[in-house]
């Protein structure tokens, strides 16, 4: 080859080489002129001084006012994107579930599951697990008989709980925590604990730490700056609960596998286990001890904090207002008398599930669900979504959208009724969030939700602490991975 065919051949790739650096140049240009506004990030530490660190998603509340429904923000370094209000969370979530299909890796979640379980696994690893999970979860009655007979059973250890305070002064965290965890428990291992159980007991108080930990400022910081993790305590504390509380299921699992039956299937984990026999020559290692320990923590916590915090933020509500607690007690006494309320009865009682749904609508517990991120580069509303931008989903904006609620930041179960009294479903009722990554357990809350609360107020009438006036109750949320009361006690008088 002659040295001016060399040359000829150079020209010709650095000509192609300029074309396609100017492609993207251009395409660069066009889809930074498109990505989702935002506030001016500072260098290194992004919008850091505009966050709320203890309730960040009261900012992006306020920021989605000023910039739409789409806007990005600068998390540190990271570039996070924010969907807030009901049409545009639900076309993210329903319509296009496939790109916002993805678990943002968070580096606080990654630390503590490395990817594996149910909540924050990723791939292939979470369609199997979430289907493994579903399938068994259903075959130990989640949504059916067996599991509501469990929960009236449990209902019934609570009201015996609270009798025991004769109308003084209590506070509701630690036995609503167990009462409700005693409901999962009972699928996970097969049994209930007494409430006064220390391990039991310990295992809740871990449980509730890391989700106050995880919520508060320092492990945000965490997760913009995981380098600073030698400095953060926070981070160390959240890890060494989490080894606790493994350590817990692994002896619990290693128990059921001495006395595994194949034939007789007593628990989830013995499923579990049962399957991971099966699938000990396939390649994949979904079925692993690792993956066991982190699907049941997971399962565990949700089935545990959610439930009983918004059981916690009704008792406080009815307090606060003491004529919509009458009214459902007045429509348990028409429907269901003295007997044990069921299931079958919430079809007939619209006023109360209209109170259960304005609770869940109204306390926002999960504010900013758990983080997506995008599995392909993605246009969206006319705005360029690079792949693996982790994407935060408002689900407190979903449920305050003033152009879907009449009052969206007042207590007030007629959202949930028509002008006849009857109930009716609302769209942007989106509290267990939408499309592939929904709660798994939608089905088993709804079902502990109408039966403690129909069971409670069956039983008692809840009244604050003497020398404290419905007008002194505070209905704002606690700071939290999860939208907590704040700390306060009750009275439980008998109704009559």
């Amino acid at each position: 080859m002659s040295e001016f065919d060399l040359l000829s051949i150079l020209s010709g790739l650095s000509l192609i080489l300029i074309l396609i650096l100017n492609i993207k140049l251009t395409l660069t240009k066009s889809f930074k002129r498109y990505s989702p506004p935002g506030p001016r990030p500072l260098p290194i530490i992004g919008n850091l001084h505009i966050l709320n660190l203890k309730k960040p998603y009261q900012t992006m509340q306020q920021l989605s006012q000023k910039y739409g429904n789409i806007f990005s923000l600068r998390m540190g370094p990271k570039k996070v994107v924010v969907l807030s209000g009901y049409e545009t969370v639900k076309d993210a979530l329903v319509n296009h579930s496939e790109e916002f299909g993805e678990r943002a890796h968070v580096p606080i979640f990654e630390k503590i599951f490395e990817g594996k379980g149910i909540v924050f696994s990723h791939g292939e690893n979470w369609k199997i697990i979430r289907r493994f999970s579903l399938t068994t979860l259903r075959n130990f009655g989640m949504g059916k008989r067996v599991i509501e007979e469990r929960i009236m059973e449990e209902c019934q250890h609570l009201i015996q709980v609270i009798e025991s305070y004769q109308r003084k002064p209590f506070e509701t965290k630690t036995i609503m925590n167990a009462s409700v965890a005693n409901i999962i428990v009972s699928v996970l291992l097969g049994k209930r604990f007494d409430y006064q159980d220390p391990q039991f007991l310990r295992l809740l108080y871990l449980i509730g730490e890391n989700v106050r930990l995880i919520g508060g400022p320092s492990i945000m910081l965490f997760n913009m700056f995981p380098a600073l993790g030698f400095v953060l305590q926070d981070h160390k504390t959240v890890l060494k609960n989490r080894d606790e509380l493994f350590s817990f299921v692994r002896m619990t699992f290693l128990d059921h596998l001495q006395k595994l039956d194949k034939n007789d299937q007593r628990s989830f984990i013995d499923a579990f286990l049962i399957r991971r026999q099966e699938e000990k020559n396939k390649s994949d290692d979904c079925f692993s001890n690792d993956n066991l320990v982190a699907l049941v923590t997971n399962l565990f916590v949700a089935g545990t904090e959610t439930t009983s915090t918004t059981l916690r933020w009704g008792i406080l509500l009815m307090m606060k207002y003491p004529e919509i607690q009458k009214k459902v007690q007045n429509e348990i006494i028409k429907v269901i008398g003295s007997a044990q309320p069921r299931m079958e009865h919430r079809a007939q009682m619209p006023y109360t599930d209209a109170v259960i749904h304005e609770i869940q609508r109204f306390s926002s517990i999960l504010p900013m669900s758990v983080s997506r991120e995008t599995t392909t580069d993605v246009i969206f509303k006319n705005y360029y979504i690079p792949k693996g931008t982790e994407t935060i989903i408002l689900l407190t904006s979903v449920l305050q959208d003033q152009t879907q609620w009449e009052k969206p930041h007042t207590f007030n179960p007629q959202h949930f009724l028509n002008v006849e009294g009857k109930f009716v479903k609302r769209g942007a009722f989106l509290p267990f969030s939408a499309g592939q990554r929904m709660c798994a357990g939608e089905s088993l809350v709804k079902m502990e939700l109408f039966l403690f609360f129909t069971s409670l107020l069956q039983k008692f009438t809840f009244h604050p602490s003497p020398g404290v006036s419905t007008m002194d109750l505070d209905i704002t949320a606690d700071s939290g991975f999860t939208s907590r009361p704040k700390p306060h006690k009750i009275c439980a008088v008998p109704y009559s």
